[in-house]
């Protein structure tokens, strides 16, 4: 038997399989059919068979009425318990807590997992009022400031598998005209501003934090609370400068690229 090659020495076929069919998938818009799959990769159709059937049933792949196979979001989830996650919280914090100083508000940041949105840092505001929400909560995809940001600032597939993912709360249309539009505005002024829909008197401000690519890696969200007209604190609009700002800064330590609000 010869010898394998220095680097090669242990081998997995079974592994080195799988990985070829989730890159492929990661490569390609629609999915593909198991022919296809083996067409790309230049092997027989059955040696996929009962690979793709474990990918499917582990949750990392999906298979659609029409027998094509793409990618679902597990991998993207995974990813958040990496290390660059927590490199990102460690980024974010300082500036984080110099926005709620400067604008007397609470601020979280938010990442997409598994059809919701899950909140990683949270800086509570400096005075005796404020409204925090707690890291670790997930919160909702189409019906927060976060969320919103989060399906803006994202590709039309992403989106297609995000709402997938997400288990409305109510009677919605996820393909409505109107959240559509509302999303694509977003995406151009560059952050959500709305009143909150779990929270009276509160408005909801939302940044992304956007890769050099232009993808969304999270949201920085600011859950305002207007204060009393006898209390000195910032507007809305100037806590958006503020978030803006902070955002920018994150991303610019972080060294993925300026943060200029638009993809």
């Amino acid at each position: 038997m010869s010898e394998l090659p220095p680097g090669d020495k242990y081998r997995a076929p079974a592994l080195d399989k799988g990985l070829d069919i989730l890159e492929l998938l990661a490569a390609v818009e629609g999915g593909l059919t198991q022919a296809e799959i083996a067409r790309h990769l230049g092997r027989s159709p059955n040696e996929f068979y009962r690979m793709l059937d474990r990918l499917v049933r582990r949750g990392y792949v999906a298979r659609s009425a029409d027998d094509r196979y793409q990618l679902t979001l597990r991998l993207f989830a995974l990813s958040h318990l990496h290390p660059p996650v927590r490199r990102m919280v460690a980024f974010a914090t300082p500036q984080m807590r110099e926005f709620a100083e400067a604008a007397q508000q609470s601020i979280h940041l938010a990442v997409y997992d598994r059809g919701s949105v899950v909140v990683i840092a949270q800086i509570a505001a400096p005075g005796y009022w404020g409204l925090g929400i707690r890291i670790g909560a997930r919160i909702g995809l189409t019906n927060t400031g976060s969320g919103h940001v989060l399906l803006a600032f994202c590709t039309p597939a992403e989106r297609a598998l995000m709402l997938a993912e997400y288990e409305p709360v109510s009677d919605e249309s996820l393909e409505d005209e109107d959240f559509l539009r509302r999303l694509a505005d977003i995406r151009e002024r560059g952050y959500e501003l709305q009143p909150s829909l779990q929270t009276a008197n509160v408005q909801n401000i939302s940044v992304p934090l956007l890769g050099p690519d232009g993808k969304v890696l999270a949201a920085l969200t600011c859950p305002y609370i207007l204060p009393h007209p006898s209390v000195q604190a910032p507007s809305s609009s100037q806590a958006l400068d503020l978030l803006r700002k902070a955002a920018g800064t994150i991303i610019e330590q972080m060294g993925t690229g300026p943060q200029d609000g638009s993809a």
